[in-house]
């Protein structure tokens, strides 16, 4: 649990923690090499966004890919080596936000990226999963 500073005495949000296995760091040193196109032996920024896409099934922000570019700047190379990379991703798996599968699901409804919903967004994405479902029931679960 993370409590947030006094001025949100009422807030908390859960954070779920869980260990990278074994399948997990394979999976980090696969992803690595897929990325690595060149063999470099490191990621550049655009290898770390796919690489991200890859394993968490989403593209990170631009604030976000550069936290993880900056997380271990280094002298020997102009990017993310593989050691530091399956570390980073361990990291990034351990503490998962509990909200990121609502926010994920909300970025698929939000075809037009404007940061809300409209009843179209919200229509249309009803007809791609649930072609079936009445329409008065998609308007009754926007509302």
């Amino acid at each position: 649990m993370v409590e947030l500073p006094k001025m949100f005495p009422t807030i908390t949000l859960h954070k779920r923690e869980r260990k990278a296995t074994d399948a997990d760091i394979r999976r980090f040193v696969e992803v690595f090499h897929l990325c690595d196109m060149d063999k470099k032996s490191y990621l550049s920024r655009e290898d770390m966004k796919m690489a991200v896409v890859m394993l968490f099934g989403y593209k990170p922000s631009k604030s976000e890919t550069d936290l993880l570019m900056a997380s271990y700047p280094s002298i020997h190379s102009p990017g993310v080596p593989l050691e530091q990379f399956v570390c980073l991703m361990g990291k990034k798996l351990t503490v998962e936000d509990h909200f990121e599968r609502t926010r994920r699901i909300f970025n698929a409804f939000d075809a037009q990226c404007r940061g809300f919903l409209k009843l179209d967004d919200f229509e249309r994405a009803f007809k791609l999963v649930a072609p079936r479902l009445p329409e008065r029931t998609v308007l009754e679960a926007f509302r």
